[in-house]
């Protein structure tokens, strides 16, 4: 019986555990877990009633074997939901799948809608072309816009910034309304500090160009052409949020005999040459030593490689050097928005149909703000009567902000609702709840430039295998985190020395197209 360790219970890890525990022979596996909740920044909090998404999660992928086993885990509903039930709604069903209304373990079809909000106006995301978008935009921005789009197209940039990666698509005058602000409050740093490859990752191949070229087609097929996974109209939802299917995945894990051990922060891990042998974590104040034959690594890779004995200092100075941004909400209860729906959506109460909405307008902080009666009408305790909603703000742990008191916090998010005419005023909310996420986003300066040599390093070490979004310090998807403990879990059935495959998950070169 070979012991393996998993360090993380997010998608990546309790992927692996499960994985693992039914693919494999003679594997005993323990999950370890930093906190006393499951899921990572894709749980889900209950409050009241009420149930908060960390960061808004939709579930979509091109990769067969994961849809395959959310479908395992949570079926698509048979059945209509609450709200599709209210407005006579019409949603995609799957025959013989389970009806919401009567049990929990079910996924859910949504519409897929974000915008922008800027200048207390709305604009699609993606930016498309559209009357309503130049008519918001005004005659003479939509002309500067057309204008340096068209230079962007002859006079292209060298892209060594995240800034010129956008320009060179969008032109300056586009990046300057619906780029640069949001990035840099997301990252805390200006895009022409950024490495283009987050862009690379986060938008392969959009472009006014491909819109328009969308568009068109549209209009002259009836068709919808390719584009980018950030235009799908429809997704899969957990009845309950994200974190329910890691809830239940986390259960069938403990039926097939693995144990997940909450609340144990793993402090060491011990290395022998090139290969693990244990590692140590912290539980209710004591230290505990445990060997084993393998490590699953979903924890930051900052604090994975700060962790480990006999690390040359210049690997141990990349890791070190890694940056992330943190990430606060603060989940707000209000009887209704003063946002109109204008769109031809119907939703309960008539609110805006978005599940969530890029801030860029300059006189706020507020990143986004997610609209939960949107992704579930099942995340509301009373769906008719309230809106929940959750604002968004991105900072680093320890700075004024991450330090503010719960309830200076709240007021701070409120205030802000106000000053974009989200509510009338304060006394109009009816409760609040804030929480806060570290390391929510792997960042892409700094250290990362030399990012090749530390995966290098501990891809040499054989039985040490990183996944997930933190624990390869990429801007995964939940997909492509759950992809690398696939591939994971491969390698150590079938003993391969060599992890590249892992680190290739989501890179550049489109991981799903190489599974085809």
């Amino acid at each position: 019986m070979k012991d393996v360790l998993v360090i993380g219970a997010g998608p990546a890890g309790l992927t692996a555990a499960y994985e693992l525990l039914t693919k494999g022979q003679d594997y005993r596996v323990t999950v370890f877990e930093e906190t006393n909740q499951l899921g990572g920044i894709s749980r889900t909090v209950e409050y009241k009633g009420n149930r908060m998404d960390m960061g808004g999660h939709r579930f979509f992928s091109k990769v067969p074997e994961v849809n395959e086993w959310w479908e395992k885990m949570l079926p698509q509903q048979g059945a209509p939901s609450k709200d599709d039930i209210a407005l006579g709604r019409s949603v995609t069903l799957k025959a013989g799948g389970p009806d919401p209304e009567k049990g929990d373990r079910v996924m859910l079809r949504r519409n897929r809608v974000s915008r922008i909000f800027f200048n207390q106006k709305f604009f699609d995301y993606p930016i498309s072309l559209k009357p309503e978008t130049f008519v918001n935009m005004g005659l003479g921005t939509t002309i500067v816009v057309g204008f340096s789009y068209i230079k962007a197209c002859f006079f292209k940039r060298k892209e060594n910034s995240l800034e010129d990666f956008y320009i060179n698509r969008f032109g300056k005058k586009l990046y300057s309304m619906f780029f640069e602000r949001y990035t840099e409050n997301l990252w805390g740093r200006h895009p022409s500090q950024i490495d283009p490859s987050w862009g690379a990752q986060r938008v392969k191949g959009l472009s006014i160009m491909a819109v328009l070229a969308n568009a068109v087609s549209k209009i002259f097929s009836g068709k919808k052409r390719k584009v980018e996974t950030s235009l799908i109209e429809e997704f899969s939802y957990p009845k309950l949020g994200p974190g329910q299917l890691w809830e239940v995945t986390a259960s069938e894990i403990e039926k097939l005999g693995g144990t997940i051990i909450k609340g144990a922060k793993v402090v060491s891990l011990k290395k022998d040459g090139n290969r693990m042998t244990g590692l140590t974590y912290v539980k209710d104040g004591s230290e505990h030593e445990v060997s084993g034959d393998y490590i699953i690594s979903s924890m930051p890779v900052k604090d994975l490689v700060g962790g480990m004995n006999g690390v040359p200092e210049d690997i141990a100075a990349i890791a070190e050097g890694l940056p992330y941004r943190d990430y606060m909400t603060v989940g707000v209860l209000v009887p209704r928005l003063n946002l109109k729906n204008k769109t031809k959506l119907k939703t309960v109460s008539d609110i805006v149909p978005d599940d969530w909405v890029y801030v860029h307008d300059r006189s706020v902080d507020m990143g986004r703000f997610q609209i939960y009666n949107n992704w579930s009408p099942y995340l509301v305790k009373d769906l008719e009567h309230t809106v929940w909603i959750g604002l968004e703000y991105f900072c680093n742990e320890g700075d004024s902000m991450w330090s503010m008191s719960d309830d200076d916090f709240a007021r701070k998010g409120i205030n802000e609702m106000v000053t974009m005419k989200l509510i009338d005023k304060a006394e109009d909310v009816l409760d609040f709840h804030v929480e806060r996420v570290k390391k929510a986003y792997p960042a892409y300066f700094d250290s990362y430039s030399r990012m090749d040599e530390l995966v290098s390093y501990l891809n040499g070490i054989g039985n040490l295998f990183c996944v997930g979004r933190n624990g390869q310090h990429r801007y995964n998807n939940i997909d492509h985190s759950m992809c690398t403990s696939f591939e994971a879990v491969k390698d150590i059935i079938g003993s391969v020395a060599d992890h590249s495959n892992v680190w290739q998950v989501n890179t550049e070169k489109e991981y799903h197209e190489e599974k085809k």
